[in-house]
């Protein structure tokens, strides 16, 4: 195990830069281009007490925080869901908490309309002008609660500020700020009354998790810390926006190889053309696969595979870290035929067979 990591790290080694045709790295380039894993460590101390911050309140929902975590790192927004009660808002209102920065909650309900979204103008009738008023969306982190009750019009203004970082009230457009994060929620099992998020515009979300069950241990734990009222207080922040920006600066220095980029690739491209890969396949992909993952599966893979490198203090990436998080990248981005649906196959079963059977570098 330890050679296999060991080729990920070429930027260490300035004799296999040689071998490869390349001029040596001095310490001065390696230090400005390509960090330790002390530096990493060091960098990522904030992040780890903003993760134990939110662990103090959330109790069994590790995957979920770290998730969140890593969308705020890599600047990609985050869709939760999971029936209710599971403590998904409450993760996000206990991370905004944690995070000396500016937050918002949009409840999204069937009569919200997209000015109380991104604002609209107000009417000063003194002296006759219009007055632009932001609306909650002009926040660093949003809190989009049930983002399936509210209509395509409303969807379509959030997700439009989420891929464009702006927001146009009149003729005058404004940046939503930096950073910029959306994390929305929605129930799988209420259909009734809902409007349903178009895959394609599920696509501009880089992460969607499915938040499941605490195990027993934990729920028993929870009752403990959350029966009494006195442990409903907010908590105090513990990480500035400036901190959060020398770690998302740091993240993009992680040191990702040609290798595992070739891995990422070979990952998404399987879900649109499997059959180009001979590798005995124990589902029929191409039958159960109506469209594949995007280019943007590849891009969010690899983002988000350096955030993961990154709350674990290295500064390179491995396959491990393509798995840790492949799940949340790919799940809502390969879409299943009727076929598929009819034999009880998940988007996430067809995820799984790729991973096991596509060669790790």
């Amino acid at each position: 195990m330890t050679l296999r990591l060991a080729q990920y790290d070429l930027p260490k080694h300035p004799t296999r830069n040689l071998a490869l045709g390349k001029e040596p790295m001095t310490l001065e380039t390696q230090t400005s281009t390509q960090p330790t894993d002390e530096m990493v460590a060091q960098c990522a101390g904030p992040i780890d007490d903003l993760i134990q911050a939110v662990g103090s309140v959330v109790v069994g929902q590790e995957h979920m925080v770290r998730a969140l975590v890593i969308g705020m790192l890599t600047g990609g927004h985050v869709l939760l869901e999971g029936v209710p009660g599971l403590a998904k808002t409450l993760t996000v209102t206990t991370l905004a908490q944690a995070c000396k920065a500016e937050f918002s909650r949009i409840q999204f309900t069937p009569d919200l309309l997209p000015a109380d979204v991104i604002g609209t103008l107000i009417y000063n009738p003194k002296d006759g002008t219009f007055t632009p008023r932001k609306g909650p969306i002009f926040a660093n982190i949003v809190l989009a609660d049930e983002i399936n009750r509210a209509p395509a019009k409303v969807q379509a203004a959030l997700l439009e500020a989420m891929q464009e970082r702006s927001a146009t009230i009149g003729d005058t457009t404004y940046s939503v700020g930096d950073p910029f994060l959306v994390l929305a929620t929605q129930n799988p099992i209420e259909q009734e009354g809902t409007y349903p998020l178009p895959e394609a515009q599920i696509d501009r979300f880089m992460l969607k998790l499915s938040v499941g069950y605490p195990t027993k241990e934990d729920e028993r734990v929870i009752i403990d810390r959350m029966m009494s009222t006195a442990n409903l207080e907010p908590i105090s922040a513990v990480i500035s926006i400036e901190q959060i920006g020398e770690a998302r600066a740091m993240v993009n220095r992680i040191y990702v190889d040609d290798k595992i980029k070739e891995y990422i690739v070979s990952l998404v491209h399987a879900t649109r053309e499997p059959t180009e890969y001979a590798v005995g396949w124990k589902l029929d992909l191409p039958k159960l696969i109506e469209f594949g993952a995007s280019p943007r599966a590849s891009l969010s893979l690899a983002r988000a595979a350096r955030a993961n490198a990154f709350l674990d203090g290295r500064s390179f990436v491995t396959p491990s870290d393509i798995k840790a998080i492949g799940m949340d990248v790919l799940r809502h981005r390969v879409l299943i035929s009727y076929e598929a649906e009819a034999e009880g196959i998940t988007s996430e079963d067809i995820v799984n067979e790729i991973f096991a059977r596509i060669a790790v570098p």
